[in-house]
């Protein structure tokens, strides 16, 4: 069985076309609980935009305070890997390589190792582990030469520096991008009491991070999060003070981003070539690689389906950022002057190329973590329903959280009819609340769904969104004998 289905455009926005015994109509106004809803939030009607669309069925379509311009914090996220999917297709890799321009003889390579990063979002400490293993697989132990970073990939805009709550700098989602990104630069300090006495270690254990432990072994039973990390900057490194107390059994763990790219990429080389075995005599430079140098070892990303997932389930704004400038590197011209203007200017043609207008879309960086970016509703309905009729619609939408199940989306609606019926983007900065994405309703049938909550002050918001999946799944229990199919 097929059931018929044919888009047509009403008011800039495409809706369906109404099946037989039914009228195609536009609700313009909210539900009375989502109504209820804000008001208890203390917010106003004014605070919502909304679109609700039904994509393969019946359905009456809800478009209020559409066509406003809002920030749309993560969901920005579903743009830029929505249009990566399609301008760089769903098997696009990153590589990694090592070259040189010294001979290798018994073991010694005399001359330097070049690290050349191409702007893998996902170069973790695992891959970096055996693609060093390569090397020393083919012979290389000693490295009588510099160790040289080429991180040239990318031509960095000059982007703000952005801090929602003004607080920790270090914290690993504030991570700019690089053309040599390794493990999202994040080092994982873990402090354990053993017996009553206190160890505190650092993963990749690179040698300009010190650590001194001040922490206090106590009895007790409870484990209780009373361990304090706090980075000083020194001359050579950085000294993390680890303080507070532990008791006998537990254990405290945190994420911090201390150093820069190239520190970080460097130490995290050097550390794990010393547990390989061997040495690298020089120092740490950056410089490009020569075009006469020689390919010793070269590592493939994921492809690009995986890292999305990635981007999306788990809203990671460092490798949004780096997928964005990706697609700017890729179709860079002269006239774009960096990767971020390059990627505004593709991912503009090509939602023209779809016949998408999107007069309020700002992109800065990609990912929704900027005070710039802005969409409307109406614009992030019309790319949701794009994406339904993509031939990768269903990579695009597997790649968004699971509602009550995985990713941002795990802890909400649990133990409702919603959970597993939707994959749902979330969006959340210090003033906005925000989901976009895909639902069923009680008949079984999708929307695509945008709601986006722009106020100073949007707290308990959450629950306004769910209540706007809660109505949608609520749908009028369908007469089958009015749909229309062909056998």
């Amino acid at each position: 069985m097929i059931k018929l289905f044919r888009p047509f455009l009403v008011a800039g926005l495409l809706l369906p076309l109404a099946l037989p015994g039914q009228a195609a109509t536009v609700n313009t106004t909210l539900s009375p609980k989502v109504q209820q809803a804000l008001k208890t939030n203390k917010l106003q009607d004014s605070a919502l935009s909304l679109v609700m669309l039904p994509l393969d069925g019946p359905g009456n379509a809800t478009v209020f305070n559409a066509d406003i311009s809002v920030n749309p914090a993560s969901t920005m996220k579903l743009v830029t890997t929505y249009a990566a999917l399609e301008l760089l297709g769903p098997t696009f890799q990153w590589k990694t390589e090592f070259f040189t321009d010294g001979a290798l003889t018994n073991g010694v390579l005399n001359g330097n190792l070049y690290l050349k990063g191409g702007g893998d979002p996902k170069l973790n400490m695992e891959k970096l582990w055996l693609l060093m293993r390569d090397l020393r697989a083919n012979g290389v132990r000693t490295i009588t030469g510099d160790l040289v970073l080429d991180r040239s990939h990318f031509v960095q805009p000059n982007l703000p520096q952005f801090n929602d709550d003004g607080g920790d700098v270090n914290k690993p989602f504030l991570v700019k991008p690089d053309s040599l990104l390794v493990n999202l630069k994040a080092l994982r300090f873990v402090a354990r009491n053993d017996g009553g006495k206190v160890t505190v270690s650092v993963e990749p254990p690179i040698a300009s991070i010190r650590i001194d432990n001040q922490v206090k072994a106590v009895a007790g039973k409870q484990c209780k999060g009373d361990v304090r990390y706090n980075p000083v900057a020194q001359p050579d490194g950085v000294s993390v003070v680890v303080s507070g107390q532990l008791a006998d059994g537990c254990n405290s763990q945190t994420y911090l981003s201390l150093l820069d790219h190239s520190t970080y990429a460097a130490g995290a080389v050097r550390a794990i070539w010393n547990e390989l075995g061997g040495s690298i005599q020089g120092r740490d430079r950056i410089e490009n690689v020569p075009k006469s140098a020689r390919l010793l070892a070269r590592a493939f990303s994921p492809d690009l389906v995986e890292v999305i997932r990635d981007i999306n389930k788990y809203s990671n704004n460092t490798m949004a950022q780096q997928l964005f400038l990706s697609l700017g590197a890729q179709f860079r011209t002269d006239a774009d002057g960096d990767d971020a203007r390059a990627a505004q200017r593709v991912v503009r043609q090509w939602l023209a190329r779809k016949g998408i207008t999107a007069p309020h879309l700002v992109m800065e960086n990609g990912s929704g973590l900027s005070r710039a970016e802005r969409v409307s509703t109406r614009e992030m309905a019309a790319l949701l329903q794009a994406a339904w009729q993509s031939p990768y619609s269903a990579e695009f939408i597997s790649s968004m959280p699971l509602v009550g199940m995985d990713g941002t989306m795990r802890k909400r609606l649990k133990r409702t009819a919603l959970t597993g019926e939707g994959h749902i983007k979330t969006g959340t900065l210090n003033t906005v609340r925000a989901i976009a994405g895909y639902t069923r309703d009680s008949n079984g049938k999708t929307w695509a769904v945008a709601a986006i909550l722009n106020d100073p002050k949007p707290w308990g918001a959450s629950a306004i969104l769910d209540q706007v999946l809660l109505d949608l799944y609520r749908q009028p229990k369908l007469d089958n004998s009015s749909t229309a199919s062909v056998r």
